[in-house]
């Protein structure tokens, strides 16, 4: 898996309270070509994030992942992914959690709750990089998606009310008559009103409309 080139300048977090291992892992990511910030604790990454009001996955403006370690003086790794959880951020920011043999049962939990990884320490250098990549790429794929709604539900906005009913029955495969004699307006109306939705959603048939439809999580027009 690789990151889009079009996609942004990665950024990996690195949330530890040891400065030799930030340290470390900094120059081993560097030697990858991968940018990185180092946080000491989780309350300083949690600060960072309110700076930049990174609230949700689409304040997040690159692919991102995050190298947590499970246990730090104050706030632990474990309750930093829970604000990440409540901020709706784990998709489009991948923790791998970085782990003691001993947190190994804790870490394979936060996986289940939506964690990328866990890397037990010491670990590979390789196999931790690659695993981070692989992060990138997944953040880059989710934030791609999410746009992508989000355009979509913007020109969803900017049709009108009768132009909604009429892409309803366009997307059911209706022709444009029986469209017409649902919705008690002429054949040439509904042309008109058929032309708009497709300008509007940036689209050149029904077929292309109903894809682009199938995008959004939630269908618009049941």
């Amino acid at each position: 898996m690789t990151v889009p080139a079009d996609a942004g300048i990665p950024t990996v977090y690195l949330v530890d309270d040891e400065d030799v291992l930030r340290d470390a892992l900094a120059w081993l990511l560097r030697s990858r070509r991968l940018l990185s910030e180092g946080y000491a604790s989780a309350e300083a990454f949690e600060a960072f994030l309110d700076q930049r009001r990174i609230s949700g996955p689409l304040d997040l403006r690159d692919p991102s992942c995050l190298l947590l370690d499970v246990r730090m003086p104050g706030m632990s790794g474990l309750a930093l992914f829970d604000r990440l959880i409540e901020r709706g951020l784990v998709e489009a920011l991948p923790v791998i959690f970085l782990t003691g043999h001993a947190d190994v049962p804790t870490a394979v939990a936060a996986v289940k709750r939506g964690a990328f990884d866990f890397v037990e320490k010491p670990f590979s250098d390789n196999a931790l990089v690659d695993r981070v990549e692989q992060a990138l790429a997944r953040s880059a794929e989710v934030l791609a998606h999410l746009r992508t709604v989000q355009a979509i539900h913007r020109r969803l906005a900017e049709l009108t009310d009768r132009e909604r009913d009429v892409m309803r029955l366009v997307v059911e495969g209706r022709p444009n008559k029986l469209i017409a004699d649902e919705l008690d307006i002429s054949v040439r109306t509904v042309e008109v009103h058929r032309a708009r939705v497709f300008e509007k959603m940036e689209v050149k048939s029904a077929v292309e409309l109903a894809n682009l439809l199938r995008e959004l999580p939630t269908p618009p027009i049941a």
